[in-house]
């Protein structure tokens, strides 16, 4: 099991990962002391010639932090054969008190490496640097998340033990048992329908105003974090019972197997990326009006919110498609 592919490259890029986010963040923390732009001195020479090196470094660090997410996820789905009773990647995590606490600590790590991307590509739009103390403080809270997730990993892996009988996920996405699954699956289903098409409604509105006017930013970003939120208990409440058509099944992780056509992957991944973008909207928003980004600024932020609508709005038409199609009828 230990030789699997995907913990091999897991592990390697979890250390990768980690030596250069320790690597910059020591470079970091000398630029948030002592960076002042309007100076000639031999620090400050230094500083900015390193950060050339320190920018690519965690950009690349960043884009394997991204793709991590989905190579877990398929690791822990591809591992559920080795465990009795496991018949997905909800079993596999279950195998240990290390497996879904990973998951979690995965997405925010996703989330944020994400918005420091962002970050970085405005910061270069600028001729003067002007956001580098900001990206820097953001490396110096995603490091040690980073590193957390790490060793997390390390010991999800490291305890994994064939002759443990897990839990398959029928027994964990029930009403029956307790948990924030089970208390969303209780909600009525009309309920979690309002609250869906409504935020998501409210969401996509928010945006085509912002994209149109460049007002109420803060809002549609408050608005996408929300979405995000409810479209995951969405899916676990009632999206899913239409892919599986069985009024029980409510997996979020089943959806990622081969008689599902792996569109799972495909919908988190438009929830995340629509997730993502429509938070960087909001985290440039105070940044506006700083004189080398009143130019580019504007336009980054029409681009991101594009794509967070056409995700989002993406979602929805598939999740719609397959209500109304499904064979299954409530």
């Amino acid at each position: 099991m230990f030789f699997n592919p995907g913990i091999i490259a897991l592990f390697i890029s979890s250390l990768l990962i980690s030596g250069m986010v320790l690597y910059a963040s020591f470079y970091g923390a000398l630029i948030l002391r002592y960076w002042d732009i309007k100076s000639g001195s031999e620090t400050q020479l230094n500083l900015e010639r390193r950060t050339y090196l320190i920018s690519t470094i965690i950009s690349y660090a960043c884009v394997f932090q991204l793709c991590s997410f989905f190579l877990f996820i398929y690791t822990a789905d591809t591992l559920h054969p080795f465990f009795t009773g496991a018949m997905c990647a909800v079993g596999s995590l279950n195998v240990n008190k290390w497996g879904f606490p990973t998951v979690i600590l995965k997405t925010i790590t996703f989330l944020l490496a994400g918005l420091w991307l962002i970050i970085n590509f405005t910061d270069n739009r600028g001729f003067d640097y002007p956001l580098i103390k900001v990206k820097y403080l953001l490396l110096l809270i995603i490091t040690p998340l980073i590193l957390a997730e790490t060793i997390m990993q390390s010991n999800y892996f490291l305890g994994l033990n064939p002759e443990v009988i897990t839990s398959c996920c029928g027994s964990l996405f029930t009403a029956d048992t307790k948990g924030v699954a089970s208390e969303i699956i209780s909600l009525p289903r009309s309920v979690m329908e309002i609250a869906f098409y409504g935020t998501m409604m409210g969401a996509l509105v928010l945006g085509a105003v912002f994209y149109r006017t460049g007002k109420m930013g803060y809002g549609f970003s408050a608005a996408i974090s929300v979405t995000f939120l409810i479209s995951i208990a969405s899916f676990i409440s009632f999206i899913s019972i239409y892919f599986y058509e069985l009024p029980t099944h409510h997996c979020p992780f089943c959806i990622l197997q081969k008689e599902y056509g792996y569109i799972g992957y495909f919908l988190y991944l438009l929830l995340l990326a629509g997730g993502l973008t429509g938070m960087g909207v909001g985290l440039l928003m105070p940044f506006r009006q700083m004189p080398s980004l009143k130019e580019t600024l504007p336009a980054i932020q029409k681009h991101l919110t594009l794509i967070s609508v056409i995700c989002y709005l993406s979602f929805t038409a598939i999740a719609t498609f397959q209500i109304i199609f499904s064979n299954l009828k409530m």
